[in-house]
């Protein structure tokens, strides 16, 4: 693979690893999002799909995710629709974009330690979706 591949190529020609090692692990795109009915502003929530796997900070089972969670989007079919509540940070939604993968990036930095070093992880504040955790709303936060 092309240690700079993403400067040179579209997400659309990426062939799956590359777009699989677009993925920073961060986990964010896995937090329950509210969005508000008036003005669309889309708000974080704390909580964790089902699924995640918050010691290990990723899916539990990624290649059946949309068995268990049928709602999951798929990035790679649907970017262009969801984008707007995929994190700033996140590098599939900075490519379409056009702006370029920050330094913390695994692809740049050559470790995943540096997304923890630079806050994105969520592993560390994440909590897991229960049928009695309280209303999504006490449960919003600003991520970084």
């Amino acid at each position: 693979m092309n240690k700079t591949f993403w400067k040179q190529k579209k997400l659309q020609d990426m062939n799956d690893e590359e777009w699989e090692s677009l993925c920073d692990r961060c986990g964010r795109c896995c937090l329950h999002k509210l969005e508000d009915a008036d003005t669309l502003e889309l708000h974080f929530t704390q909580v964790v799909c089902q699924l995640f796997d918050i010691d290990r900070c990723q899916c539990s089972d990624y290649e059946h995710r949309f068995k268990h969670v049928p709602d999951c989007i798929s990035l790679r079919l649907d970017l262009e629709k969801t984008q707007h509540w995929l994190p700033s940070s996140c590098a599939y939604r900075l490519l379409s974009e056009g702006t370029d993968l920050p330094d913390w990036h695994p692809l740049v930095s050559g470790t995943t330690d540096t997304v923890v070093a630079a806050g994105k992880s969520i592993c560390h504040f994440a909590i897991r979706e229960k049928d009695d955790t309280d209303e999504l709303m006490h449960h919003i936060i600003e991520l970084n």
